[in-house]
């Protein structure tokens, strides 16, 4: 008879979701699906604030996140206060958002999904983890930690605490950059280039030893999506929104705050992550991938110079052609912690970043703004409605991860039915499935929202325990 296997909960990621693989009558796998259970109703309780208090609320999403929330937030406020931040808070808050891709794609990596390259897919899950690296690699592992830390540092020198920031405010920021924290900044720039470096050899070697494995777990062409200079150069923060087709030709480029005109979502019955797609195309033809992969397949090129190294090599995997392995979604988020380092380096060292003009006046309620930056699992998106006060009537959020809702199901499929053997399961074969979802990184918590509505029960209970009143909605 068929059967169905399930992971839940899918271990070492953001969130909580689980895997259902079904088996036909022999024990193949017939289909897989990756299903999100949590359910974050941010978008509709924001109704009825004021504006200016989203970029605190919104952080709230997520604690892996709170930096990209709270920035994408804010930058929708400044439209809706008809302001823009001086250049220095331009440059402060950019240097937020490199803290917040150091650390979270430091962590990502190393202790998340590195257990799976230092220790493999078939070690032991008791030592499948952070301590297993420290038992093999202890120099590694405090590296490791540091290079996060570094991170979250330079959110807490600026925002006052590593979690959820006071910072970013309609038109600038909360205060200038201090002296002293520039110069630590600074002084540990090169030492966190080189752990990062040492991680993308991990991975390269890894890869060469194992090429098998990285040609077959879950290749497969996509479009792809991501933020880019104006002359094509990688851009986490700001800029124009690119998309390429399979082959990596260009589709469109188009101002990130028109997105409603390119984008729609789809919503699929098993899961309450929506799927995003092209809408010329539709669903699923118009399905893209974002992220570290994404990012890197529609950029030209990298502008800091040891990042465009890596660069050079990215572009050369696939003939020139955009990279469809999914597990090179690590070698892309590495190569972009580079370049936020690198990155960190020039606000640091340009004079406009230590000025003291933080903030600009707010003029009229404009009723409408969008904010967009590239979080570190991808493209993320907040649209704000507010009536002539400024209180919020509705909100959209697009979250990174729910880019690649579509992928990750995919992937999850193919990798069930490459390494999957229902008569003779192992536990190796689960974590490569749980492996394909590691790899695009997923901040679950902050992904979900649904359409219509949820089923609810409510109870009134006196204090001797009888119900009093009952609400149901279907």
């Amino acid at each position: 008879m068929a059967q169905k296997i399930e992971i839940s909960p899918v271990t070492r990621i953001e969130g909580h979701a689980k895997i259902t693989i079904h088996l036909d009558d022999d024990g193949k796998v017939d289909q897989s699906f990756f299903h999100v259970e949590q359910f974050r109703g941010f978008e509709k309780f924001s109704e009825g604030r004021i504006f200016y208090e989203m970029p605190q609320i919104t952080p709230r999403t997520c604690g892996i996140c709170p930096v990209s929330h709270h920035l994408a937030s804010v930058k929708a406020c400044d439209a809706i206060a008809s302001t823009s931040p001086t250049p220095t808070a331009h440059r402060l808050r950019e240097l937020m958002h490199m803290g917040q891709i150091i650390q979270s794609h430091g962590m990502h990596f190393f202790e998340l999904a590195g257990p799976d390259f230092i220790l493999g897919f078939d070690a032991d899950p008791k030592i499948r983890h952070v301590g297993g690296i420290i038992q093999e690699n202890a120099d590694l592992a405090i590296k490791a930690v540091k290079l996060r830390a570094y991170g979250q540092k330079i959110i807490k020198a600026l925002g006052e605490r590593r979690v959820h920031p006071i910072f970013g405010i309609p038109g600038g920021v909360t205060k200038p950059l201090q002296s002293e924290d520039r110069e630590w900044m600074l002084d540990v720039i090169d030492d966190h280039i080189a752990t990062t470096q040492v991680g993308i050899e991990l991975f390269k070697d890894w890869a060469m030893q194992h090429q098998e494995t990285v040609g077959d777990f879950a290749v497969f062409p996509s479009a792809y999506m991501g933020l880019v200079q104006e002359d094509g150069a990688l851009e986490l923060y700001e800029g124009d929104l690119r998309m390429v087709d399979r082959d990596g030709d260009h589709l469109e480029t188009f101002d990130p705050t028109q997105y409603l005109d390119y984008l729609g979502e789809h919503v699929n019955n098993y899961t309450y992550l929506k799927a995003p797609f092209y809408k010329k195309r539709g669903y699923p033809e118009g399905v893209y991938r974002v992220g570290p992969l994404g990012r890197l397949n529609v950029a030209s090129h990298i502008s800091t110079p040891i990042a465009q190294g890596e660069m050079k090599i990215w572009k050369s995997l696939n003939g020139g052609a955009p990279v469809e392995g999914t597990l090179y979604f690590h070698y892309a988020r590495l190569i972009e912690t580079i370049y936020a380092l690198e990155r960190t380096r020039e606000l640091l060292e340009d004079p406009i970043t230590m000025k003291k003009d933080v903030a600009n006046p707010q003029g009229k309620i404009s009723g409408e703004g969008v904010g967009v930056l590239e979080a570190p699992r991808g493209t993320l998106f907040h649209h704000y409605w507010t009536d002539d006060m400024g209180v919020m009537t509705k909100a959209n959020m697009i979250v990174a991860t729910a880019g690649n809702a579509w992928a990750m199901n995919h992937s999850v499929n193919m990798v069930a039915k490459r390494y999957v053997d229902g008569n003779n399961l192992t536990e190796g074969m689960l974590n490569r499935v749980e492996a394909a979802i590691r790899a695009h990184d997923p901040c679950l918590s902050c992904s979900t929202h649904a359409m219509g509505q949820m089923p609810i029960h409510i109870e009134l209970v006196s204090p001797e325990g009888e119900v009093v009143d009952t609400i149901h909605r279907d």
